[in-house]
């Protein structure tokens, strides 16, 4: 779905965010990149998303490039580490918004937002306001006007970093679910080597900055994960892995 080559990202600062990261996002697949803060994961998911532009190197999209993005079967959505809700506005109408955006008809646009919103457990709250939701709440009303779109691939950046373990938990189980469901092709950001392990088809380590590749974990056991995945020794094993490769990671210099 997406091919990124030998990519480089510099800001006008001089900045040198990214520099040859090498990869590719196949079909179907759940990959989380995980790295010290600083490293550029966030800025390699924009780009990945076509919000942020490469100072060198390609990125490409089903085999072409951004002008392919929103075609049948090519559409991608978007999970900010913040749910960036419109305060003003009820449930419904936050999740309506792209629909709307991409002047979407209005029964049409009703039809995806109650299922968007019945996806991520919150039928009963469509008129609710932001304000009168936990953080945890927020981050599924912000997923499921990502998930309204029907996107084929969804970008996340670390969306549950800034909840307690217990709400993290129970999201990360319900991503799982919700990507076997819709048969979704996943990237997620994050810091937590466990959450990594718990969701991840794959994982790719990055460096400290300047980002790069640091190395790769395939995360290679049965769906559906659950608590007792969390507590078995195949978890502790590539937690252990992780943890290493992460370490060597923070401490590589460019």
């Amino acid at each position: 779905m997406v091919d990124v080559a030998a990519l480089d990202k510099v800001y006008p600062s001089g900045t040198v965010a990214l520099r040859g990261i090498t990869l590719a996002v196949a079909a179907g697949e759940l990959l989380t990149l995980l790295g010290p803060s600083g490293c550029g994961k966030s800025t390699l998911l924009r780009v990945m998303a076509g919000l942020a532009e490469a100072s060198a190197g390609t990125v490409s999209w089903w085999g072409g490039d951004a002008r392919r993005l929103g075609e049948p079967g090519r559409h991608v959505a978007f999970v900010f580490q913040e749910p960036t809700l419109m305060p003003w506005a009820s449930v419904a109408a936050n999740v309506r918004l792209p629909l709307e955006l991409a002047h979407r008809p209005r029964a049409e646009s009703d039809r995806a937002v109650r299922e968007a919103l019945a996806l991520v457990g919150l039928e009963g709250f469509a008129a609710s306001y932001p304000r009168e939701l936990s953080g945890g709440m927020q981050m599924r009303v912000s997923i499921a006007r990502a998930l309204a779109t029907k996107p084929d691939l969804l970008l996340m950046d670390e969306p549950f970093g800034a909840l307690d373990e217990i709400t993290r938990g129970k999201l990360d189980a319900d991503l799982l679910e919700l990507w076997e469901r819709r048969h979704l092709t996943v990237v997620f950001v994050t810091h937590s080597v466990y959450e990594a392990v718990f969701l991840s088809t794959r994982v790719m380590v990055l460096s400290a900055r300047p980002g790069r590749i640091a190395g790769e974990r395939v995360i290679d056991e049965p769906f559906p994960r659950n608590d007792d995945f969390r507590t078995s020794l195949r978890f502790a094993e590539h937690c252990r892995a992780l943890s290493s490769l992460l370490v060597e990671a923070s401490e590589a210099r460019a």
